[in-house]
């Protein structure tokens, strides 16, 4: 049966602690690839060996079948050229016979008795021969026929015979292994040496004392062998037998050079023809099923070998030196890779087969991963410099340490990419030696590390443990337990996330100068793992137990770090890069990281601090916004974290517990506590941003600016707060019209007179004193409020007065449309007082200011209706017109008891035909103002009678609102219109149809529209949020950057004129005649009284141009021959 894997370990892990073989187990949850392998066979487990082959130093069973040839197409390896080349031939030009005394013997394994010949004795040496060639043919699967003869002729020959120029032979060829099937023709000899059986019988003491004179022997044979078995027995008998008694100073020249190499290239060999014979892999194949499992078992005595190797160096008493042993780390990392990449990819390698193989590779896994963690332990004891010095010898002796320690880590950081997902506890054993010895050698190789990655892989593997936990917690929640064993599974990947997040902080401790690479990486590292929990939109669905142990375990190492990095400076360009573009999940992320960095930043020197509040640009880097700019630029693209809101962990007072906030109120705070505590030298840096936050075109970023800038005033001085007053007070003066920044600098205006002292109240009014008709602009945007009672008084009669007084003034001159702004400046500072101060004011400011509201309204009923045929879409389409009714009609709905009915008659009526026309928003809601202001008039029949059928149709267009918001509005002003007024016959006219009648119930019945679930709502402000953050936005964006004006817009190309050609034909004469003068002046002088004529001339030039510009006063209105009003006709 397959058993179910809950857990991102692999079958891996359970090879490495040996549990039986099992079939593939599911993919593990991180989606890598990852076969499942461990154990030991049933037959060998009670004697300790490993599956698919005997105890580690005994004879292989005869394996059934030939093994496959190596890639080569070729049955043989062709012999290398030349003599210097390796493993070339030491055989004369001619074969060497018996007896043949020419020249000296190639070098061959030579008996312990004395002398260079064998005394043949019959039967004896006969059966020795036999003997051997017994137990040859039980390891190999083909015995050679030439072979045979050729060993049976050499035992029938009598005397002494010389040693084979190749080295021994057991008189039996070795064939049909490997690459090569066999010995070349030049090295087969006839068998005149020991067999590799009786030196594997040998005493120690006998070996030790052999070691010179065979050594070399069993090397050449090494060398020249293409025989994959071969190889291998020739390997074990020199691990088993000679190594244990070879100085290990000398080891790399005298034997892991000479043979590692080799051995690397068989193993490349082994895994290339596994490869290429495992794609036709089935259980009906039983030739290629048996082909794989013999080269299977070849590769774990390989391995096994090499860890003899590994396991003699380490039972060495002696210091070692790296250097002294360089061959062997590289070689057994290059196979471990080897290994572990095709245990990774078995699954696919393998076609659905793996089962038939799945014993004999959790071996293979299991000797790698035994092999892996003894030269671990190894390359722990060994010294990179001489005599334990690391610092010490010579510059050529440390460089070449240091170089063979960079090619340790840098081999084992490959195999981390490859086993990240096959045993985690081997993972972060491999790791933690990693970065163990990249610190304890640092002084070494720290400038030649490939630091970023290694803290690229970190940070991948931090990230990828963590999804893992993340899922665990999830998978925990659905259970509902936790006792079981996806909570035990959730708590050891946890402690997994922190070994990583540990080992990160380590590692950037001790390399910090050289991680200028790796910022990004740790950037992103923290923005991708905040972004799955609370309270991002795109959290994971965690406990709120498993979300308090991650923050305890894991998110408080992720803070550590970023208080390193803080005075980095490649960490803080990437940080406050002006260019960065992050996706909607990671935006909030962002927001929260600087706000963190806020809070830390005012324990730092002032040189971080002025590091992270200036604006700079490296030479090569794009431009780097300062902290404060970054989290304002961050806080606006919060737009859906702000809609909902999403509620952060608030801080805890004293004898309270913390309270949840919104994300608004977490980064007001935290703000106004960095603003407390900045340093006094980056107050203009602060101010900057303030100022450019406030200007924004993102209404919630100004308001979080005019909130932090009110706390600045509030907690500073109350010098402070006025000079920040009259700063303010002149930016309003320099705006040149209506737009967004007047709008937020006139809140910021409004909120800081509250924060100012009295005397410098007083000092205010007299400085921009209301009877300057400049500083009328300010008083629109104040509260009265603010002042004292006397204070207020004095301030509402000042305003009032100039306003009566400027409208007057207006209204008895040229009532040109182009100067509608100013008196829009004048009914909004009017507006303001009566909103504000109405109480302060006595009835002659009342009566002053009625007189001036009922004059313009009169002017604009008899303007917009009554002219001939120009309404009102011509007329209402002048933004200064919209803004002049939009201020209107509160303004006179606070006097409504005091209007002449006959004005209120023809308000009513106005409106009722402005509605139909559809007008902005703003001129409704100013409508909506008057019309429920009527519920406090008392209205006799006459009146009645006239105004109640516009206002039932002022109130059903009204209802019928085209936007959410106007008709919310529309809703109120007719519940207080209705809820005030004894005309209750009215109520029900103005409810003109039944969807009306059911929007007016629901909304006295406070029904709510259809419920929204939590989920469904936050989905759909993600796709809210999406929407504005594409194309759109950034449209919006450039046409609020353009601004909006209260000028008229540009006059339109009017139709030709009849009078237009008698025009241009005046124009001509008037050059003419000015050329004519031109002419005369240089031919005589000038009459005395020709310059007065010109200058009275110029002055009626003057006269005309204004008259072009300003048009000619009317009686009633200007309409041009397209029936137009333009802003220079007069109203």
């Amino acid at each position: 049966m397959t058993r179910k894997v809950s857990a991102p370990f692999t079958f891996f892990a359970r090879a490495a602690a040996g549990e039986r073989p099992r079939t593939p187990a599911p993919r593990a949850p991180g989606g890598r690839e990852a076969a499942v392998w461990g154990g030991t066979s049933d037959e060998g487990r009670a004697r300790g060996q490993p599956a698919g082959g005997r105890a580690r130093g005994a004879c292989p069973r005869s394996p059934p079948g030939p093994l496959p040839r190596g890639p080569s197409s070729s049955p043989t390896r062709p012999a290398p050229q030349g003599p210097g080349a390796p493993g070339a031939s030491t055989s004369r030009a001619g074969p060497t016979r018996p007896g043949d005394a020419r020249g000296p013997p190639a070098p061959g394994l030579r008996r312990p008795e004395s002398g260079n010949t064998w005394s043949l004795r019959a039967k004896s040496a006969h059966h020795r021969v036999e003997s051997f060639a017994c137990q040859t043919s039980r390891l190999l699967s083909v015995v050679s026929g030439g072979g045979q003869r050729r060993a049976r002729k050499a035992c029938r020959f009598g005397g002494e015979l010389p040693v084979p120029a190749a080295g021994f032979r057991s008189g039996w060829e070795l064939a049909g292994l490997g690459r090569g099937g066999g010995m070349s023709e030049e090295r087969a000899a006839p068998a005149s040496a020991v067999s590799l059986g009786e030196v594997r019988s040998w005493p120690e003491a006998l070996c030790r004392r052999e070691l010179p004179s065979v050594l070399p022997q069993l090397l050449s044979m090494y060398q020249h062998s293409d025989n994959w078995m071969e190889h291998i027995q020739i390997l074990k008998v020199i691990v088993e037998m000679f190594l244990p008694h070879m100085n290990h100073l000398t080891l790399e020249d005298t034997l892991f050079s000479q043979v590692l190499p080799k051995t690397v290239e068989l193993f490349d060999d082994m895994m290339c023809e596994l490869t290429s014979q495992a794609r036709g892999l089935s259980s009906q194949n039983v030739e290629i099923q048996t082909t794989l499992r013999n080269i299977l078992q070849t590769m774990v005595q390989l391995l096994g070998a090499l860890s003899g190797c590994v396991q003699h160096v380490c039972a060495t008493q002696e210091s070692i030196v790296l250097e002294s042993i360089n061959s062997l780390p590289s070689s057994v990392l290059h196979v471990i890779k080897s290994t572990f990449v095709h245990c990774k990819n078995s699954e696919s390698v393998y076609s659905g087969h793996l089962h038939l193989v799945s014993d004999l590779l959790q071996a293979l896994f299991k000797e790698a991963y035994s092999l892996q963690k003894q030269l671990m332990e190894l390359l722990d004891m060994v010294c990179v410099g001489p005599s334990g010095d690391e610092s010490g010898g010579t510059l050529s002796t440390a460089a070449g340490g240091s170089e063979d320690l960079l090619f340790v880590i840098h081999s084992l950081l490959d195999i981390c990419s490859v086993i990240s997902s096959m045993d985690h506890a081997f993972h972060a054993n491999t790791w933690k030696f990693i970065i163990k010895q990249s610190i304890k050698h640092q002084a070494m190789i720290k400038s030649q590390l490939k630091h970023s990655a290694v803290v690229s892989g970190l940070c991948e593997d931090t990230l990828l443990s963590f999804h893992s936990c993340v899922q665990l917690a999830e998978q925990t929640a659905e259970s509902g337990a936790q006792d079981t064993v996806d909570y035990r599974l959730f708590q050891k990947t946890l402690k997994l996330c922190r070994f990583f997040a540990n080992s990160l902080l380590h590692y950037t401790k001790e390399f910090l100068p050289f991680l200028s690479d790796s910022c990004c990486a740790l950037h992103q590292l923290y923005l991708q793992i905040h972004s799955k929990l609370p309270p991002s939109l795109y959290a994971a669905g965690i406990p709120d137990p498993q979300q308090e142990e991650i923050a305890a375990a894991f998110l408080v190492t992720l803070d550590l770090l970023i208080s390193q990095l803080l005075t980095f400076q490649p960490f803080v360009q990437v940080v406050l890069d002006s260019k960065l573009e992050l996706p909607c999940e990671l935006q909030l992320p962002q927001c929260l990281l600087l706000v963190v960095i806020l809070e830390k930043l005012p324990s730092q020197p002032e040189g971080v601090q002025a590091l992270w509040c200036t604006e700079g640009q490296s030479s090569g880097a794009s431009a780097r916004l300062s902290l404060l700019g970054a989290v304002f630029f961050s806080f606006e693209q919060c737009s859906a974290e702000l809609s909902l809101p999403v509620r952060l962990q608030g801080a805890q007072g004293r004898g309270r517990a913390a309270a949840a906030v919104t994300l608004y109120q977490h980064v007001c705070v935290r703000l106004c506590a960095f603003i407390a505590s900045v340093h006094p030298s980056l107050f203009p840096q602060l101010d900057t941003a303030l100022l450019d936050a406030v200007l924004s075109a993102h209404m919630i970023t100004s308001l979080l600016a005019v909130d932090a800038w009110c706390f600045l005033a509030r907690y500073g001085t109350a010098e402070l707060c006025a000079h920040h007053v009259t700063v303010v007070a002149h930016l309003i003066k320099s705006c040149p019209g209506e737009c967004h920044q007047l709008t937020s600098l006139s809140v910021l205006l409004r909120r800081l007179l509250f924060l100012m002292a009295p005397p410098q109240q007083v000092e205010f009014l007299r400085n921009f004193s209301p009877r300057v008709a400049a500083n009328l602009l300010l008083w629109q945007c104040v509260s009265f409020q603010a002042f004292p009672a006397e204070l207020r008084e004095q301030a509402a009669l000042e305003v009032c007065r100039a306003g009566a007084d400027q409208g007057r003034e207006w209204l008895s001159g040229p009532r040109r449309l182009g100067e509608l702004a100013g008196l829009n400046t004048l009914l909004s500072a009017l507006l303001a007082v009566c909103t504000s101060a109405g109480d302060a004011l006595d009835s002659a400011q009342r009566a002053a200011v009625v007189d001036v509201g009922s004059r313009l309204w009169a002017l604009l009923d008899v303007t917009l209706v009554r002219a001939a045929g120009c309404l009102p879409e011509q007329v209402t389409s002048q933004p200064s017109v919209q803004q002049t009714l939009s201020l209107l009609c509160p303004l006179l709905g606070f006097f409504i008891q005091t209007l002449d009915p006959q004005l209120i008659s023809q308000g009513v009526a106005l409106q009722a035909s402005l509605l139909q026309r559809e007008p902005p928003d703003h001129v409704c809601l100013a409508v909506l103002e008057f019309v429920a202001s009527l519920g406090r008039l008392f209205m006799p029949q006459a009146l009645q009678d006239e105004v109640l059928p516009s206002l039932s149709s002022v109130f059903a267009l009204l209802l019928v609102g085209r936007s959410w918001l106007l008709e919310q509005h529309a809703l109120e002003a007719f519940m207080q219109f209705a809820e005030g007024t004894n005309q209750e016959e009215i109520v029900p006219q103005c409810l003109s149809s039944e969807e009306t009648k059911n929007k007016v119930v629901s909304f006295l019945e406070k029904a709510g529209c259809v419920e929204e679930t939590a989920a469904a709502r936050v989905e759909r402000v993600k796709q809210e949020k999406g929407v504005f953050s594409g194309p759109f936005a950034n449209s919006a964006a450039a046409e609020g950057a353009k601004g909006s004006s209260s000028q008229p817009y540009a006059k339109r190309a009017r139709p030709a004129s009849p009078l237009e050609e008698e025009y241009r034909s005046a124009l001509r004469a008037a050059a003419g005649a000015l050329e004519v003068l031109e002419v005369l002046l240089p031919k005589a002088p000038a009459p005395d009284w020709l310059l007065g004529s010109v200058e009275l001339l110029q002055q009626r030039l003057g006269g005309l141009r204004r008259g072009l510009l300003s048009g000619a006063r009317l009686d009633g209105v200007a309409v041009d021959s397209g029936g137009s009003i333009t802003h220079q006709h007069v109203l």
